[in-house]
């Protein structure tokens, strides 16, 4: 009773055995993933077509999947083909093999060079492979291998796929791969043996037939044939006296500042080292059967001169040192450097100079120096500023980043225009006529108007070539120290030439260009600064005003009214020479006394203005007040403006805000040129009007219309537009303050000396970081041009595709306001890698004898031949060892091996039959083309045969199924891959 009492016997265990074990799960998840890649049932397909499998597109596509905790990954593998018409899966047979078995015995593909080594050792144009995860151990417990080739057997038999599926085991560095294959009555098993060393008796094909036979068991007799294809691969490293053509440049020389102005004006192009590492040869039998070839431990048939094919790919050098890549790159790195020019060079001591030995006398006699005083005429050695002198004098020889000899070359390099005394009238030609040499239908030409694209400056330009020197100095000759100190004197050029008015050569007259980059503009606004200083000069020559006449007009005849306007004249930073200039500060005085009194005040009844500031007439037009003509005046051109600034006047337009007083005072602002005109206007046509003004300035607002008259005659009649009759309107306003003031005697619109100083001060502080990213469109640019250059030469159509995409990809990114460096990088990269293929090309043709400008007959297959290798990944030789490249082949061969016979010449002679694990096999035995000396070709690197048949099995009456085994003998491997098929219908 107490037994039946207690409340443990009431429970019992209950194991489910419905439960699906983690092995269960894993083989569903398998069958879940083909189902969801519809690889399920039979697959429909065509024969691969001969070198498809290296031409055709290659796709996979992936997913992960686990067994319990252990992470794997499942990827299908398949060349992409036309689809197959429905109805051709209707004539598929039902006992059909599958298309994978199908591909064991095709001979369209053997030995592709470029795809998956299941490919190469399978021939199977679709497959999937389960292999652990990135983070996950490798299989190599034998139970763990055979429980992933278990899995695989039931997920294909429950699904029907008969795509193959292999499951990678051992390391993965082994690539080891185990799988099957089934269809309907059929299977196939995928083995693998890999060792590290080659067995002695399986060194050569018949050890490999022995194999491959044992393993089919075939109990039939005589056995089927056996189809052969055998690749021996030969690699070509010592190239003797086919050396690389590329000659470096001469470091010494450059650094000992022995170097032509015109050598400046280069960047530098080609490979430092061979581009080209290697030349494998691969020699192949496509089609032998047993008996026609022999190939034992003691004699071989396999002559690679009696190969019927041949095959070449070259190995390319892993990042060669390439010039031009190094130059961009290492300019490129100063973009992020932090330095300024100070803290790089020191401050130096020009200032303190300047100070003691300034004194307020020279300064007062400065003042009173006559204005016609001559300037000294520009040469080499006065070309550089008084305060150059001072730097070079207070900086040590021995400091100096850039040797003088160097320097003076450079200097000259970028102002040709200071060598020997030229006249200013020659300057002025030689600056704007034709600074860089080109002509105007070389400025016609695509890559000179490249500039537009890239956002650079013109290839004949100042900013040009100074980008050129800088990029120049930081690779030879001190890195960012020599560029501080060349800009340091460049800078002082410029001031140089401001205060001097001399033109900055190299540089297109007139207004800033919007399309260049900003340094070029802000040079160019100089050049304009120092041009509209010269042309003043020029007026005060041609008025022959004497200090006498100055001063009488200064003191009596003006009035109070002549002294100083404004304060612009006392900006800080001003040289004395700009005050004594400033025409903005004074009006112009007229020549003669006399002609001054006969000027009656302005506004005096019945007084009879005279005008001034008079162009031409306009056309037959004459003032609406009277029949005087209407003249054009001459006016005040608008005042020349860079980005930067045009972009702050928008920002300082923008903030004063929609309101009618901020609408008010931007209308004031912008119309300083609109007030100028209509003084000029106003001088020039005594007793005009508005609408005579707007007749000439703006004749769309001046509407003309036939009225008919008290009389009953038609006439016509004008009047102000609509805009112009807005109560308010600006033009009416400025109409009303304007004064008749010739454009001589008008506030200037454009201060050229303020805006001297500015631009001088914003080259001043510009840090070498600063700097570089100025110049950087313009070393791409360059660049460009360098790689186009060199690209007409070679003529690779790849190559100009790519410099085109380079080009668009450069241009998006450069014309951006705020450029991504990390993408300008990339565009570097991409140029290096188009200067390694360049010089790629150049060196596989100077080893083909093209390099030479020999033409012959052969000469263009030759060049086809080399375009090729560098397109394709392995090229047929057409010919084989007879054709015109072949034999240029075995000639390098030839050569190597003497090469290597005279250097090691006792190496070579020792006898190597003892020696299991040597690389030559079959080339040991028995020398060729050498008649019993040095062969002609080393030992072949790397041995590929290929063993195919189709047998029945197990059982003789079974079906004839195909069977394959490919092996690899290498001097550190050994590998058979087999496929063996077996008929499953009574098994």
């Amino acid at each position: 009773m107490a037994a039946d009492s207690d409340p443990e016997s009431d429970v019992f265990e209950i194991t489910d055995f419905t439960t699906a074990s983690e092995w269960e799960r894993f083989v569903s998840r398998v069958e879940e993933v083909l189902n969801d890649w519809k690889l399920i049932g039979s697959n429909v397909g065509k024969p691969p077509e001969k070198g498809e499998y290296t031409s055709g597109t290659w796709e996979e596509n992936s997913r992960e999947i686990n067994f319990a905790d252990f992470k794997f990954s499942i990827t299908h593998h398949y060349l992409k083909q036309e689809s197959v018409e429905s109805e051709g899966k209707e004539d598929v047979e039902e006992d059909a093999f599958p298309l994978a078995m199908q591909d064991l015995l095709c001979m369209n593909n053997d030995f592709p060079p470029r795809a998956h080594c299941l490919v190469r050792w399978y021939g199977v144009h679709e497959f999937v492979v389960i292999s652990p995860g990135a983070n996950c151990e490798a299989v190599i417990s034998e139970s763990k291998c055979n429980l992933l080739l278990s899995s695989v057997s039931i997920a294909l038999a429950n699904t029907g796929c008969q795509v193959p599926l292999f499951v990678q085991i051992q390391q993965k560095w082994r690539k080891m791969y185990a799988g099957e294959c089934q269809g309907p009555g059929v299977r196939a098993d995928f083995e693998m043996v890999h060792l590290r060393k080659v067995p002695s008796q399986y060194n050569h094909l018949s050890g490999l037939m022995d194999i491959f036979k044992s393993k089919i068991g075939c109990p039939l007799t005589p056995l089927p044939p056996i189809n052969i294809a055998i690749r021996f691969t030969y690699i070509l490293q010592d190239w003797q006296q086919y050396s690389w053509p590329q000659q470096p440049p001469d470091f010494d020389a450059l650094l000992a500042g022995e170097v032509g102005g015109v050598e400046f004006g280069k960047l530098p192009f080609g490979a430092c080292e061979d581009p080209i590492s290697e030349l494998h040869l691969a020699t192949t039998w496509p089609h032998l059967t047993e008996g026609i070839v022999v190939d034992n431990d003691v004699y071989s048939d396999l002559d690679p001169l009696q190969a019927p094919h041949w095959s070449v790919r070259v190995r390319k050098a892993d990042n060669p040192q390439c010039l031009l890549g190094d130059f961009l790159m290492e300019f490129f790195k100063l973009c992020s450097r932090k330095e300024s020019t100070d803290e790089i060079l020191g401050k130096n001591s020009v200032e303190e100079e300047s100070k003691e030995n300034s004194d307020i006398t020279q300064a007062l006699s400065k003042l009173t120096e006559p204005t016609a005083v001559p300037i000294p005429k520009l040469s080499v050695s006065n070309m550089v500023h008084s305060a150059r002198k001072h730097i070079r004098r207070h900086r040590r020889h021995d400091q100096s980043p850039i040797n003088n000899d160097v320097l003076n070359s450079i200097l000259q390099y970028l102002f040709p225009d200071s060598l020997g005394d030229k006249s200013d009238s020659n300057e002025a030609k030689a600056t704007h006529s034709n600074p860089g040499g080109k002509n105007d239908q070389d400025k016609d030409t695509e890559d000179y108007n490249l500039f537009n694209l890239l956002k650079s400056a013109p290839s004949d330009s100042l900013t040009y070539r100074l980008a050129l020197c800088i990029c120049l100095v930081n690779f030879y000759h001190g890195g960012m120290r020599a560029v501080a100190h060349l800009w340091q004197e460049f800078v002082l050029e410029m001031r140089y030439r401001w205060e001097n008015n001399y033109l900055i050569y190299g540089l297109a007259a007139g207004p800033p260009d919007l399309r260049c980059c900003l340094l070029h503009q802000k040079l160019q606004m100089l050049n304009c600064c120092i041009e509209h200083k010269r042309a003043r000069d020029e007026n005060r020559k041609e008025s022959g005003r004497d200090r006498k006449d100055t001063t009488s007009c200064e003191n009596g005849l003006l009035g109070p009214e002549s002294g100083r306007q404004g304060g612009s004249g006392g900006s800080p930073g001003k040289s004395w020479d700009s005050w004594s200039d400033s025409e903005d500060e004074f009006y112009e005085c007229l020549s003669d006394t006399e002609e001054m009194k006969e000027v009656p005040a302005e506004g005096a009844k019945g007084a009879k203005i005279k005008p001034e500031g008079r162009l031409q007439p306009h056309g037959k037009l004459t003032l609406l007040n009277s029949d005087e003509p209407l003249y054009i005046p001459v006016t005040q051109e608008p005042a020349p403006m860079t980005e930067d600034l045009l972009e702050e006047q928008s920002e300082v337009l923008a903030k004063l805000g929609t309101s009618a007083e901020g609408a008010h005072l931007r209308a004031r602002m912008q119309s300083a040129c609109l007030l100028s005109d209509m003084e000029s206007f106003k001088a020039a046509n005594p007793g005009c009007s508005l609408e005579d003004f707007v007749r000439w300035y703006s004749p769309r607002d001046y509407v003309e219309e036939e009225v008919t008259d008290e009389t009953g005659q038609t006439v016509v009649r004008g009047n102000l537009s609509a805009r112009m009759n807005i109560p308010g309107n600006m033009w009416v306003e400025a109409w009303e303050t304007a004064k008749a003031t010739p454009a001589r005697r008008q506030r200037r619109l454009f201060d050229d000396t303020k805006e001297a100083e500015r631009v001088l001060h914003y080259l001043a502080v510009q840090k070498p970081a600063d700097l570089t990213r100025h110049l950087l469109p313009c070393i791409l640019h360059a660049a460009i041009l360098k790689v186009k250059e060199e690209e007409s030469v070679e003529d690779i159509p790849s190559v100009r595709k790519a410099i085109q995409q380079v080009t668009s990809h450069t241009s998006k990114h450069l014309r951006h306001p705020i450029p991504d460096f990390k993408k300008l990088e990339d565009t570097i990269n991409q140029l290096m890698v188009v200067e390694t293929i360049i010089a790629q090309a150049r060196s596989l043709k100077a080893k083909f004898g093209l390099g030479k400008g020999e033409k012959g007959e052969d000469t263009e297959g030759l060049e086809k031949f080399v375009g090729s290798l560098l397109e394709e990944p392995e090229v047929a030789v057409i010919g084989a060892g007879r054709g015109p490249a072949g034999s240029i082949i075995h000639k390098l061969f030839v050569s190597a091996q003497r090469l290597a016979d005279s250097s090691d010449e006792a190496a070579l002679l020792a006898p190597l039959e003892d020696d299991p694990n040597r690389l030559g096999g079959s080339e040991d035995r028995k020398p060729m083309g050498g008649g019993g000396g040095v062969p002609d070709f080393p030992p072949p690197a790397g041995r590929e045969i290929l063993l195919r048949t189709c047998v029945p099995r197990p059982a003789p009456y079974s079906k004839a199924l195909p069977q394959r085994l490919f092996c690899v003998l290498m001097r550190e491997e050994f590998r058979l891959a087999g496929a063996f098929s077996s008929d499953t219908s009574f098994f």
